[in-house]
């Protein structure tokens, strides 16, 4: 078990760490990154008092998979960040080998978090899949968001149906009709994904109610469950993990994506899944509401269990992975459409502006900008040199993102799109965020250059106004 107290003895311990990671020249300007060692998923996402709370999992003291707290950010005007001391740590038998993902609910002035706790039994060879390891579904109360009570573990192994295996994980929960639902991502015995639902009305005592899944299999397990609404649509996001790739369509070696339902249990022809993201880079998505009524999306900028990409040139500096740009969710036309935030406009320092066809090139110096594109009509070609090697083309109805060397291994991501009618570009020092038609599509990735200063050029068949704003970087206190 890992303390609050065996994190303030190593923070001593480690505090070379900090200056080692504020040296890297690919250190995010404008996305949340780990003040040290490995952050993933976004957790326990919510608003108070107007401040936003960001949790994610954190391993400080290495950049790589360790055993998990929660690290914490909050946010007024997602510009002005504090580093707060981390919210959970795995302290007690029920979540002793990592206090894993979760989600928060506000009730009465009262933020309830419910997270997973991982045990991992070491008393006999185990497969960790059907057996050996033990998931429990943990809730603590807080009035602020700082503050815990008493963790009490409301779910375990035995709760959960008996056709699972013991990949039972990540809760969300969802008011419906004056009770609460709660939403388990689930790996049944069988390798086959799907989400469990239990109910309560007191969000202590849970009952199971039933499942969501699919004739077919989508993939053996599903995490990262989210149940919302947009606009009066149910929706239903999640992670499926073990699709195979279909040409343009789950490219990457776990998915994430979303379905319309049109209740909240049964049986579902998943055909219908949406991707959230074609790149590289996005996974675990979670949303909450905010107190203007928005369904922000963050992400975990990074990808589990991918391979040949262990050599990315930040773990020298002691951190790996971030967290995605917060994304506000609009639902029109059966689709979801992801936007960048309003706030980020307050990160502009100069503009440019030209007719698409008379640019000539735009020298950055440290590739921290913001480019948008709005085209006349639908280009046949098109493409835009954003670094050395990295590069954005439309042709035949196929977007493609190519990194080049600048992607560590990884080439080319393709997105198929019958119409181009506008890109929204944004470039961090290692990250790109690309949202295509209002945000119908989005392309997300790590990207590393050699060099900061940068180039951008472009090749169009057909006119439209680009706009390049140059950058400012969060400030943190």
């Amino acid at each position: 078990m890992y303390t609050k107290q065996d994190y303030l003895n190593e923070c001593k311990e480690y505090s070379y760490m900090r200056e080692k990671v504020n040296k890297d020249p690919n250190r995010l300007a404008f996305h949340l990154m780990p003040p040290t060692g490995w952050l993933n998923d976004p957790n326990g996402l919510f608003q108070h008092q107007g401040r936003n709370h960001i949790y994610f999992q954190y391993t400080p003291f290495k950049a790589s998979w360790g055993i998990k707290s929660w690290g914490h950010y909050t946010t007024k005007d997602w510009i002005h960040y504090v580093e707060e001391e981390p919210f959970l740590f795995p302290d007690i038998a029920d979540d002793r080998d990592g206090a894993y993902s979760g989600s928060a609910f506000k009730k009465d002035d009262q933020v309830h978090f419910f997270y997973t706790g991982n045990v991992k039994l070491l008393d006999q060879e185990y497969d960790y899949i059907t057996n050996g390891r033990e998931q429990n579904t943990i809730h603590i109360q807080s009035p602020d968001g700082y503050q815990i009570d008493v963790k009490e573990t409301v779910l375990k192994n035995e709760d959960y149906p008996t056709d699972l295996s013991k990949h039972v994980r990540d809760p969300k929960i969802y008011p419906v009709d004056g009770s609460y639902v709660m939403v388990l991502g689930a790996r049944t015995l069988a390798d086959t994904g799907c989400v469990i639902c239990f109910k309560s009305h007191n969000l202590r005592e849970w009952s199971y109610i039933g499942r969501i899944e699919t004739d077919s299999p989508l993939g053996y397990m599903w995490e990262c469950p989210d149940l919302f609404e947009l606009s009066g649509q149910k929706v239903l996001s999640f992670c499926p993990q073990g699709l195979p790739a279909q040409k343009e369509k789950f490219q990457n070696v776990f998915q994430n994506g979303y379905v319309l339902l049109d209740g909240w249990l049964g049986d579902y022809d998943l055909s219908v899944f949406k991707e959230f993201d074609y790149g590289f880079d996005f996974y675990a998505p979670q949303t909450f509401l905010d107190d203007k009524g928005r369904r922000i999306l963050i992400a975990w900028m990074g990808m589990p269990e991918e391979s040949g990409y262990s050599n990315q040139p930040t773990i020298e500096y002691g951190w790996i992975h971030a967290l995605t740009m917060p994304r506000e969710l609009v639902y029109k036309d059966h689709h979801i459409y992801q936007k960048p935030l309003d706030e980020f406009k307050q990160l502009r320092l100069d503009e440019h502006h030209w007719e698409l066809t008379s640019f000539t090139g735009w020298q950055t110096e440290n590739s921290t900008f913001e480019m948008r594109i709005r085209f006349t009509e639908n280009p046949k070609s098109f493409s835009v040199q954003l670094r050395e090697g990295v590069k954005l083309s439309y042709k035949n109805n196929l977007l493609r993102l190519s990194l080049g060397k600048s992607g560590y291994g990884r080439n080319e991501r393709v997105a198929r799109i019958d119409n181009l009618s506008d890109l929204v570009i944004y470039s961090d020092t290692s990250a790109i965020e690309i949202f295509v038609n209002e945000g119908l599509f989005t392309m997300t990735s790590r990207v590393y250059s050699d060099f900061l200063g940068q180039k951008l050029s472009l090749d169009s068949n057909v006119d439209g106004l680009l706009s390049i704003y140059q950058l400012n970087g969060f400030d943190y206190h």
